[in-house]
C-alpha cells in the first residue's frame, strides 16, 4: 500500500474520527441526543475501521510462503470487506435501533447548544479528512469519474475512504438538522428521525462497499485497457504467431497474474523459444507494470482455413 497515498487518507481519516468520536460522546453525555449517540458510534466504528485497513496493508507485505504461495496481498481486500461489515452492524444497525427507540421512548434534549457546536466542529474536522482522500485518489484515478473509481479500483484503501468520509459528511448534516429542528420546535421526534437516516445512510453505504470488495476478494482480471496492453505486446512479438489464450488475475491491489498460451514456429528450437518467452515477459511488463507473475505456455498454432495472423486477431477481439 502507498505510503504517499492510501496510507496518508486513512491516517488523516483515523486520526480525524478519533477525535470526533471522543467529542460526540462528550456531547451526547451533556445533550442526551440520540443522534449525537448514533453519530458517536459512527465516529468510532469508522476509526477501527481505519485501524483495520492499515492492518490489512501491513499483513498484505508478509511474504510468500508455502502454504500462501502466491503472497498475502489479498489481505487488503479481506479487511476491507470487515470494514462494510462493521459499518453496517456497529453503525448502521445501531443507528437504527437507537433511532426507533427514541420514537418510542422520546427524550428532552438537555444543553442542545454543546452537541450543535460539536457537530460542527466535526463537519470541519471530517471535511478535512475527506478532501485529502479526494486529493490522494486524484493522484491515481486519472480520467476515470468518481463512480467509476469506486467500482473499478483495484486497491480498495482509497475507495474505502471516500465513502466513509462522504457518508460521515451527510450523517453529520443528518444530526445536525435533527438536533436543530428538534431545538426549533421543542419536538425531540426529529432527532431521533435524524438518527434513523444516519442509519438508512450507513447501511445503504455498508451494502455498496461490501459488493464491491466481494468482487476483489473472489478475484477480479485485468481491466480491459490493461488487458489489450498484454495483448499487444504479446501479438506485437516477431516470434510469436499466434495468442491462443488469456487469463489474468488480481492476487493483490498491486500484483496481477497473467497466463498465456502463445504459440510459436514449430521449428524453433527450445533454447530460442525460452529467449522468445523472456522476452515477452519483459515486454508484458513494460505495457503493464502491474503483471508482476506471468506463465506463458508455448505450442504451436493449428487452424484449418485460417492463417495464424488472421486467427490472432479474432481470438485477441474474443479473449
Amino acid at each position: 500500500m502507498s505510503t504517499s497515498g492510501g496510507t496518508k487518507a486513512i491516517l488523516a481519516a483515523l486520526g480525524a474520527n478519533l477525535g470526533i468520536a471522543i467529542a460526540k460522546f462528550v456531547g451526547f453525555i451533556i445533550s442526551n441526543s440520540p443522534s449525537m449517540l448514533a453519530e458517536s458510534v459512527h465516529s468510532l466504528a469508522d476509526t477501527s475501521n481505519q485501524a483495520l485497513l492499515l492492518l490489512g496493508g501491513r499483513k498484505s507485505r508478509k511474504k510468500a510462503d508455502a502454504t500462501h504461495p502466491f503472497g498475502f496481498g489479498r489481505e487488503r481486500y479481506v479487511y476491507a470487506f470487515v470494514v462494510s461489515i462493521i459499518l453496517f452492524s456497529i453503525g448502521g444497525v445501531f443507528s437504527l435501533y437507537e433511532g426507533i427507540d427514541k420514537i418510542q421512548h422520546p427524550h428532552e434534549l438537555e444543553n442542545a447548544i454543546v452537541p450543535i457546536v460539536i457537530l460542527l466542529v466535526a463537519i470541519g474536522l471530517e471535511s478535512f479528512s475527506f478532501r485529502t482522500a479526494i486529493v490522494e485518489s486524484n493522484h491515481v484515478r486519472g480520467k476515470q469519474g468518481w463512480v467509476a473509481f469506486i467500482r473499478h479500483s483495484k486497491a480498495p484503501e482509497l475507495p474505502v475512504v471516500l465513502l466513509e468520509d462522504f457518508a460521515a459528511l451527510i450523517g453529520l448534516v443528518l444530526a445536525l438538522t435533527g438536533v436543530g429542528l428538534s431545538v426549533l420546535t421543542g419536538d425531540p421526534i426529529y432527532d431521533a428521525i435524524g438518527t434513523i437516516c444516519i442509519g438508512v445512510l450507513l447501511v445503504l453505504v455498508a451494502i455498496v462497499l461490501g459488493i464491491e470488495t466481494k468482487s476483489l476478494l473472489v478475484g477480479e482480471g485485468a481491466s480491459p485497457a490493461d488487458a489489450d496492453r498484454i495483448r499487444d505486446a504479446i501479438n506485437g512479438h516477431k516470434d510469436v504467431e499466434a495468442l491462443i489464450h488469456m487469463k489474468t488475475l488480481y492476487l493483490g491491489p498491486d500484483e496481477l497474474l497473467v497466463g498465456a498460451k502463445v504459440a510459436f514456429a514449430r521449428t524453433k528450437k527450445l533454447a530460442d523459444v525460452a529467449a522468445s518467452i523472456n522476452a515477452l515477459e519483459t515486454s508484458i511488463r513494460e505495457a503493464v507494470p502491474v503483471a508482476r507473475v506471468i506463465y506463458i505456455e508455448p505450442d504451436v498454432y493449428v487452424a484449418k482455413g485460417a492463417t495464424p495472423a488472421t486467427d490472432a486477431i479474432v481470438i485477441k477481439a474474443a479473449d
